[in-house]
């Protein structure tokens, strides 16, 4: 789903999220719910609004869900710490946050973005790019592993990630000090 601020577009889309609910129950599937944010204006009056308002239409969504047409888990973008917090500690028993990885970016930005997410309530994160773009997938996946479990801290995971490929000869994408570097807006905050 993606929150346009439009009444009734908003509705038609939580409309058709109770349709296919109730259709995956009715065919005996469990599903997660994935929120995308808005790529495009929707008018919000202050800058670090989105988060907050992509919760408050994320809980009206589910609200009177029953347990059994409840998400697996939900699916999003990091909006930084305090709606990560908000949302995580909305409904911990029952809603389960996880991230989405978005653009491949640095690779200090997908392990800052772990350490993040996960520090402020997340409890899931399912990357595509920035696993899958990386010049050593599984080298990336073991270092992200390290990195959420707490034995490295970010900056220091994108150090050892580099001397890995360098030790295999493999040219990174970007030089170490230009990998080392946040560019994620949400990841400032």
């Amino acid at each position: 789903m993606t929150f346009s601020n439009q009444r009734d577009i908003d509705a038609e889309n939580a409309e058709a999220y109770s349709t296919f609910r109730a259709d995956a129950a009715a065919n005996g599937m469990r599903h997660f719910l994935e929120v995308f944010n808005p790529a495009f204006d929707i008018r919000l009056k202050e800058d670090g609004e989105l988060g907050h308002f992509i919760n408050d239409n994320i809980v009206r969504t589910l609200s009177g869900v029953m347990e059994a047409n409840h998400p697996l888990f939900l699916k999003l973008q990091y909006n930084g710490p305090r709606a990560m917090e908000e949302l995580s500690a909305y409904d911990p028993g029952h809603l389960i946050v996880g991230i989405l990885g978005g653009s491949k970016g640095t690779t200090r930005d997908t392990f800052e973005l772990l350490a993040q997410a996960e520090r402020h309530g997340a409890r899931v994160a399912l990357f595509g790019r920035k696993i899958n773009l990386a010049e050593e997938p599984l080298e990336i996946v073991r270092y992200m592993r390290a990195v959420v479990e707490g034995e490295m801290k970010p900056d220091e995971a994108v150090k050892a990630y580099h001397a890995g490929l360098k030790a295999r000869k493999i040219k990174p994408t970007l030089d170490l000090a230009e990998d080392r570097q946040i560019t994620e807006e949400a990841l400032k905050a």
